[in-house]
């Protein structure tokens, strides 16, 4: 099966080390993102966003990020990027901001092992999170609401928590963000395929952890069709439980017992944590 990869990750800004809040920042909404090359930018809420284009190929995938990151960074001049999955803002900056900065949820995502909606955040807290979604290509025109689509897309997210969900584990560390976002098998069915939403934006910080999650990206998708499905041994709880309580252990006995490849899996994502 030909796939392709997209992505769209979400980074917080500081200026004089302190978080900001990056409404009205650039230009770009969700309704109409802002085109850039091989991409496009927008303001969510207190955060930065943007995406790439679909690319088949993990150099595509990595310049691709890289290039659109260096156009955002250009739109936003005095201030850094803080690329870290969840912040707490000043609690006087927090609420100065307008309302339409603070909403959270606006469209639902759901659960892949309960096929349920998943609970909206509450939008009065200081904190926020910043996602690192991933989008898998693999039809064209499918209906997001058809019941067999869902349920495809739904088998390809308890894949990819495994490929990608328990990896992640090994290398980000902060356990605010999935209290609140990013628990294993949230996904949204979309026309071209699916977006993968439990990752946060970690695996942006350099370029050996994009390529990482590229490759395991598509070695899920192809073990998939060859019929190669480790959460069957694994169960639905366990991967649950380890990746929703952020269990860097269980995470790591799990790919060693139960994946292919995963010892070696396993090994290069705690690289990454160093790296």
């Amino acid at each position: 099966m030909k796939i392709t990869v997209g992505c769209d990750p979400e980074l917080f800004v500081k200026q004089d080390n302190k978080f900001r809040c990056a409404w009205g920042l650039i230009p770009g909404t969700k309704e109409e993102p802002h085109r850039v090359n091989n991409g496009a930018v927008q303001v969510d809420g207190f955060a930065l966003e943007y995406n790439i284009d679909p690319v088949d190929n993990a150099d595509d995938f990595v310049n691709y990020n890289l290039e659109v990151l260096d156009q955002m960074k250009a739109m936003v001049p005095g201030y850094e990027f803080a690329i870290v999955p969840s912040a707490r803002f000043n609690g006087n900056h927090f609420r100065a901001q307008p309302d339409e900065a603070k909403v959270l949820g606006c469209t639902p995502d759901y659960n892949a092992y309960t096929m349920e909606e998943n609970p909206i955040p509450d939008n009065n807290t200081t904190l926020r999170t910043a996602g690192g979604h991933i989008h898998i290509g693999f039809c064209e025109g499918a209906d997001p609401q058809d019941d067999e689509h869902i349920l495809r897309c739904a088998t390809l997210v308890k894949q990819l928590d495994v490929y990608l969900g328990l990896p992640s584990v090994l290398f980000d560390t902060d356990k605010d963000r999935r209290a609140m976002y990013g628990k294993a098998g949230a996904f949204r069915a979309k026309p071209y395929g699916v977006e993968y939403r439990s990752l946060s934006n970690a695996w942006v910080v350099n370029e050996q952890r994009m390529r990482f999650v590229f490759k395991q990206t598509v070695k899920a998708v192809e073990d998939l069709v060859a019929g190669i499905r480790p959460i069957d041994r694994i169960g639905d709880i366990p991967i649950q439980n380890t990746i929703n309580r952020s269990s860097s252990r269980d995470a790591a006995a799990l790919l060693g017992n139960y994946v292919k490849d995963g010892r070696a899996i396993r090994e290069e994502a705690k690289a990454l944590l160093v790296n």
